[in-house]
């Protein structure tokens, strides 16, 4: 239990990012990698020979059906499922009439990291799959209960946090989110510790986002990696085009300011300096000639359009969340990036890429991390990062609805034809197509970036069809298949899916919304047949 476990990665890497600020695999090699959710192991049941008691509450539902699954969850009969997992949010989908749970494991009343599932019931009552994971419960062959061990308090993790990255990056501006520490039991190398979650979350001297577990025995750093999401009136646009927008009057000056969406959409200006939000952008006469703003700004109510119409889903959180955007961010600064709070664009330095807000799928993808963040929470890094980095692209590229490629407006303005990922080659810029193919480094957080390729390859597949690795995939089209990944995202994947998790939730997902048997079913499961994910 003394056992002390190195931290990783402490460098930066861009989540979402279309260009990198910082070299994972040098920050590496100073550091011993550690497999994150280590001691987890996967759920994927979908057996519907369970049926409810007639007449039994939705709740009971849930905890009758883990009752009978005890084995599935590393529980003897004895146990008592109710101490074991907690129900941590339930929604019901407008459009099929299921019934979603998320749930988390607990051991002695402490929640553990990672071990997280859904569970989902049809309209009929029955329930149709549990997917997620799962740790042993280990606490019986520890000497003595964890609590006993804890000599910390939050605020000491807190301060812990703030050292390590001021040791590693120098002095930490002002926090962009107030930091919190919660205490989790976290498995490094099979072996549960019990641990604070926090992160720090500043601007100066650099943009980071750092998540850390620090120890609650002695304050030392279990595990640390930055999930910095990072993208690499009327009005003209960056491309030149004429676009009309949602302004606000404010006395006898116009606002970048609409009042019509949700809680709003709000775009300010850096003025090429490093404070957030910066200054909200104003016009006296409504007509904008910040090519930047014009595009961040639409495009963000563009982004904010698509999800409501297309998916009954009001801003990023369901609730209306202010979506605020910043341009003009630093000077010549080759990225743009999501906080946690906002989005924040830079100009690029001309060459490698132009004014990063002016793409619609760069808005989108950027913008659907925080949608990730308020429903499955894919942990940034290695195949749940990979998810988190593909979902973006493939909601953000479906917003757009151009092409199949991910940034080719914005990036290299002085060659014509390219992009920074294409969802229908993959290898053309780099990426893995095939399960075989992928990378297994500790590099760019796991692959997260990399490998993002070999679900956008999946997506596109069930949507516009081919042949591909010796199978043939009848396309359902771009709405259908978006509405299935969707769906998965919000309801059915978990923080610590994997590929092959996220298999089985898109098809449990095309089943919910189209039925077993369908062919967008067909579709998706051939598609991920072909990329070699089972």
């Amino acid at each position: 239990m003394k056992k002390t476990v190195a931290s990783l990665l402490a460098g930066v890497v861009a989540l979402g990012s279309f260009a990198s600020v910082g070299t994972a695999a040098e920050n590496n090699e100073r550091n011993n990698p550690v497999e994150l959710f280590s001691g987890s192991s996967p759920i994927s049941i979908t057996d519907q020979s369970w049926k409810a008691p007639a007449g039994s509450a939705s709740e009971d539902k849930v905890w009758g059906y883990l009752e009978s699954v005890k084995g599935n969850l590393n529980l003897s009969a004895k146990e008592d499922i109710r101490g074991k997992f907690k129900i941590s949010e339930q929604n019901t989908n407008s459009k099929t009439g299921s019934q979603h749970y998320r749930l988390s494991q607990y051991i002695s009343g402490i929640p553990v990291y990672g071990a997280d599932q859904t569970l989902h019931i049809d309209k009929a009552g029955n329930v149709t799959s549990l997917l997620g994971s799962v740790v042993e419960d280990v606490y019986q062959t520890i000497p003595q209960p964890l609590i006993q061990l804890q000599t910390i308090s939050g605020a000491d993790a807190i301060l812990a946090a703030e050292q390590d990255a001021t040791l590693e990056h120098g002095p930490l501006g002002e926090p962009q989110v107030t930091p919190t520490a919660d205490l989790y039991y976290f498995i490094v190398d099979g072996e549960p510790k019990l641990a604070y979650k926090t992160e720090v979350n500043v601007l100066e001297p650099e943009p980071l986002r750092i998540r850390y577990f620090i120890s609650a025995e002695n304050g030392s750093v279990l595990f640390k990696y930055n999930i910095l999401e990072n993208l690499t009136g009327t009005g003209t646009g960056v491309f030149g085009d004429t676009k009309t927008f949602e302004t606000r009057l404010s006395g006898s000056t116009y606002q970048l300011y609409d009042s019509t969406r949700g809680k709003g959409i709000v775009t300010y200006t850096a003025k090429n300096k490093t404070s957030l939000p910066g200054t909200l952008l104003t016009s006296t006469n409504n007509v904008w000639t910040d090519k930047a703003a014009v595009d961040a700004h639409t495009y963000a109510e563009r982004t904010y359009d698509y999800y409501l119409q297309h998916f009954g889903r009001n801003s990023l959180d369901n609730n209306g969340l202010q979506i605020r955007s910043t341009v003009h961010y630093y000077t010549s600064y080759n990225n743009a990036f999501w906080n946690g709070a906002q989005i924040v664009f830079g100009d690029g330095d001309g060459s490698t890429f132009t004014l990063l807000s002016g793409d619609l799928d760069v808005v989108g993808h950027e913008l659907t991390h925080g949608v990730t963040e308020k429903t499955s929470n894919l942990e940034y890094y290695g195949e749940p990062g990979a998810l988190n980095e593909s979902f973006s692209d493939i909601i953000g590229n479906s917003i757009e609805g151009a092409n199949w490629l991910i940034g080719d407006k914005v990036y290299t303005p002085g060659v014509a034809g390219d992009a920074l990922r294409s969802l229908a080659n993959p290898p053309l810029y780099g990426q893995p197509d095939k399960y075989s193919d992928r990378y297994t480094g500790t590099g760019d957080e796991g692959g997260v970036h990399t490998n993002s390729g070999i679900n956008n390859k999946a997506f596109y597949l069930a949507a516009q069809g081919g042949t591909f690795n010796g199978v043939t995939v009848t396309g359902i089209g771009r709405e259908d298949a978006v509405q299935i990944y969707y769906n998965a995202l919000v309801y059915y994947l978990t923080t610590s899916s994997n590929f092959s998790a996220a298999r089985t939730a898109i098809i449990q997902s095309a089943t919910e919304l189209f039925g077993a048997g369908s062919a967008q079913v067909t579709a998706v499961t051939k598609a991920y047949n072909a990329v070699g994910v089972y």
